[in-house]
């Protein structure tokens, strides 16, 4: 007798996606604002913020590879209260820093959050669904988090207006969405049994299939820039810190329209593809905006496009880690590529920052180099798809 298919919207994909939902509109109130509030309140240049966002990758990165383990032997659900409950701490730290190493601290706080909570989440979601329904799960969950991130700027925008203009006193607004994220996980029902005894112990081997699928990913990780020298580059280029909030805006309204659709375009056709147009957006929109010298309505055009970047890769990337591994060490999986990916980013932030402030004076080349590395990426993952096959073979 055949089994009957598990519905792909479960209860804990939607309380999940609610969750992501608050803890992504108090990270984005936050997060347009961090440049001034850096650069501007705190008088850091501008490798310090790219340092502080690539740290804050790493080591959410770090704390992904231990939860990730864990999380296949003790259980999800705890991991996750705890892991949103460190964010809520760190966006405290953030907006009583007094000087950028507070800052630093805070945001190392917040991703160890992040960190603790992303691959106990992510490998809920797709050990309570069909393999077949993994993109489209993920694409749904991806779209909901986004959606918080058109929510926080929208309020931090208000906030600046209602507190003429005081970034600090906005970045507080943020605690409490945070707060309603962490309580929300106390609705989420774990959806496994946990191990006892010796089998809490054994490590699983991840195979050869995981190492084909994400060491390309985190190799094209090392020229992901932190959206922050993003935002920057855009006051740099004489754009007013409210224009700034609703360039970001838009591109979340991008992302958050664009992951659900492309989870589902993904699971017809194959992931891996998917990605690669996803770079091929990400490689076009960074070199276009390297080119720019004055605020353009074509440089707010760009930035919204750049939304279907993270839109064809984030929930896409996942998706390809857990075909490529099976069931049981779907934790193990996605923490260890999240934690390698981690420190790509990092690298990333460094070597843009750092070409920001000691290259050309200015921040175009950082953006014309990712953009045509990006381009690049994109036709070898294009050439690879034919020869690459994105599940874990029977």
């Amino acid at each position: 007798m055949a089994t009957k298919p598990r519905p792909w919207l479960t209860r804990n994909l939607v309380v999940l996606s609610l969750v992501s939902l608050t803890q992504d509109a108090a990270s984005e109130l936050m997060y347009p604002l961090m440049p001034l509030f850096l650069t501007g309140v705190l008088a850091a240049p501008a490798i310090v913020l790219g340092a502080v966002e690539g740290f804050a990758e790493l080591v959410a990165g770090l704390s992904k590879f231990y939860a990730g383990r864990a999380s296949d032997r003790i259980g999800r659900k705890t991991l996750i209260t705890t892991g949103y409950g460190f964010a809520a701490v760190g966006k405290v730290f953030v907006a009583s820093a007094a000087a950028w190493p507070m800052v630093l601290f805070g945001r190392a706080v917040d991703r160890v959050g992040k960190g603790v909570r992303s691959a106990p989440r992510d490998a809920m979601i797709t050990t309570s669904v069909d393999s077949e329904h993994f993109t489209k799960a993920l694409g749904f969950h991806r779209s909901a988090d986004t959606l918080g991130a058109v929510i926080g700027p929208i309020f931090a925008l208000i906030g600046l207006s209602l507190l003429n203009n005081d970034v600090r006193a906005v970045m507080w607004w943020a605690v409490v969405p945070a707060i309603l994220s962490m309580l929300l996980t106390l609705f989420v029902k774990e959806s496994r049994k946990v191990s006892s005894g010796r089998a809490q112990h054994v490590k699983v081997k991840l195979p050869l299939s995981f190492w084909k699928a994400a060491l390309p990913l985190i190799a094209i990780s090392a020229i992901n820039i932190p959206d922050t020298l993003l935002l920057l580059r855009l006051s740099q280029l004489g754009v007013s810190q409210t224009n700034v909030v609703l360039a970001y805006i838009a591109f979340n309204v991008v992302y958050t329209l664009s992951a659900y659709p492309a989870g589902v375009i993904a699971s017809r056709l194959r992931p891996r593809s998917v990605y690669a147009i996803g770079m091929l957006a990400f490689g076009i929109t960074y070199f276009a905006i390297g080119q720019f010298r004055s605020p353009s309505v074509w440089l707010f055009v760009i930035v919204a496009m750049y939304g279907l970047f993270p839109a064809l890769t984030d929930g896409i990337g996942k998706s390809l880690i857990a075909l490529s591994t099976p069931r049981e060490v779907h934790g193990q999986a996605q923490g260890v590529f999240q934690s390698l990916a981690g420190g790509s980013i990092l690298i990333a932030g460094l070597w843009a920052g750092a070409v920001w402030s000691f290259g050309s004076g200015h921040g175009s080349l950082p953006f014309t180099i990712a953009g045509i590395l990006g381009i690049t990426s994109a036709g070898y993952l294009y050439a690879s798809n034919r020869r690459t096959t994105d599940y874990l073979p029977s």
